[in-house]
């Protein structure tokens, strides 16, 4: 069995030696341009469209939950990889737990008002502050898949009204759920903090725009975990300015890394990180790709199969 793998930025060694070791049977090589020997499977983030055109290759993983960035390499090169080669995902490979962390801080903060706690700090104001009705403070998640439905059931132990949007139809016990263009809206009006968790499509990129923000109630909140492709930022920070957002945590941006000059650094209303809210961590990793292709060997189907049409 013959495997190659290729990150653009990170060093080799770690996974050439992990995947061996999970797989002994397998010849694991980094590939460099100039590679045409044989190979069975491809582990990747950003290949070079030589790496992968034109090989009969049983499968490919990408390493991240979201594959975007290797779909679009697709549509701008489509001889890259052939229809028939199977293209993966990393399911949840440790990223969910963290994607749980960043949206538990992130809604505590807001429902307990620590933000503003802090500026009272910075002006030695001694003041307790009113706390929204729990009963009322509705958490509403666009996207249920595996990262969107663990979210939503992290959430679950502080009693909060919990509702979810999806394409298509789905049924999680203890939330509202919401599908389809025809309710979206319905989703959105009553949702006091809306947390993004959609792939990229092309039905996702702006969808995060004036006209869906205004159908939130005012003061409402929103968390970015998704994509920042999925956010129209002007209409965001007017949202933030004239109070419609009372706030924003931010993960992902629409250029990344994000300029200096750009508002958002310095809004006094968001917060931001650097990408960081789920990385991909190699051993968890490792273990998903080695089961994977064991599964492929033996005939079966592993989970992560990407539908190059949905996007996801």
């Amino acid at each position: 069995m013959e495997i190659i793998w290729y990150h653009p930025s990170q060093a080799p060694d770690r996974w050439l030696a992990g995947l061996r070791q999970r797989l002994p049977q397998a010849n694991v090589r980094y590939w460099q341009p100039g590679d045409t020997a044989p190979a069975d499977y491809a582990v990747v983030r950003s290949p070079p469209t030589e790496m992968l055109a034109g090989r009969p290759l049983k499968g490919v993983f990408a390493m991240g939950a979201g594959v975007d960035e290797i779909l679009k390499q697709l549509r701008a090169h489509p001889e890259m990889l052939a229809e028939d080669v199977p293209l993966f995902r990393l399911e949840d490979t440790g990223m969910a737990r963290q994607m749980q962390e960043y949206a538990n801080w992130c809604v505590l903060g807001w429902f307990r008002r620590f933000a503003d706690y802090r500026q009272q700090q910075q002006q030695a104001n001694w003041q307790p502050l009113d706390t929204a009705d729990r009963a009322n403070f509705t958490i509403g998640v666009l996207g249920a898949g595996v990262l969107g439905s663990s979210v939503l059931e992290s959430l679950r132990q502080w009693g909060f009204p919990l509702r979810c949007w999806s394409r298509s139809a789905k049924q999680i016990e203890g939330v509202q759920t919401f599908h389809g263009r025809d309710q979206l809206d319905a989703f959105l009006d009553g949702t006091q903090v809306l947390i993004d968790l959609l792939p990229t499509t092309p039905e996702t990129t702006n969808l995060i725009d004036e006209k869906l923000l205004r159908v939130l109630p005012h003061g409402a909140f929103f968390l970015n975990l998704a994509r920042g492709a999925h956010v129209v930022e002007a209409d965001l920070l007017a949202a933030l300015n004239s109070g419609q957002l009372a706030g924003a945590a931010l993960d992902v941006f629409q250029t990344e890394p994000l300029p200096a000059d750009h508002p958002l650094w310095s809004h006094p209303h968001v917060t931001l990180t650097p990408h960081t809210a789920a990385i991909t961590l190699p051993g968890e990793a490792m273990d998903f790709i080695a089961g994977a292709i064991l599964a492929l060997e033996q005939g079966d189907q592993p989970g992560g199969l990407v539908d190059r049409q949905r996007g996801y």
